[in-house]
């Protein structure tokens, strides 16, 4: 049973925005400070990415682990009212994100995902911008940031060749 009633519920949900959000205008201030320059949510490429790098031909998303499903995340827990839809919802969400991600590499494209879950604590979002701008400059293949909760806390940065490796 949820806890708040479908009014507030509803108003809650209104609230959550899709853009422009804590995390994203962090990254975006950090990297904008450190000198790169790039496009926002350009929808001419698939997923309408957060962040165009043309110059590294480079993407981001900063993807909210309850909305896209970030497995193995405790923000990312199906809530208990509603659970068929939270569930179709959410799956249908990855599905989409998967798609988008596939046809941008397809197109010549690095595409990283930040999950919101890096931006944890101040130094921990430090350390995020940080391994954001190595990713950008190494110019090394897709991959994601996430807090990957371990001993140090520290965030940790996977490539796709590194987490095909490890499964």
């Amino acid at each position: 049973m949820d806890r708040l009633s479908k009014e507030a519920r509803s108003r809650n949900m209104s609230k959550i925005r899709s853009k422009d959000t804590k995390p994203e205008l962090f990254l975006r201030k950090a990297l904008h400070r450190e000198g790169f320059r790039f496009r926002l949510n350009d929808t001419k490429l698939p997923g309408k990415p957060d962040i165009v790098l043309k110059k590294y031909r480079a993407v981001i998303f900063i993807n909210g682990c309850f909305w896209h499903g970030h497995l193995g995340c405790p923000k990312s827990k199906i809530p208990e009212t509603n659970r068929e839809f939270w569930t179709n919802k959410i799956h249908g969400n990855m599905e989409r994100d998967a798609k988008n991600i596939l046809a941008l590499q397809n197109a010549g494209w690095r595409v990283l995902v930040v999950w919101t879950c890096a931006f944890g604590n101040k130094d921990l979002s430090e350390q995020t911008v940080q391994k954001t701008i190595e990713w950008l400059k190494s110019r090394k293949g897709s991959g994601e940031i996430a807090n990957e909760r371990n001993l140090s806390g520290a965030a940790k940065i996977c490539t796709s060749e590194e987490s095909t490796t490890s499964a």
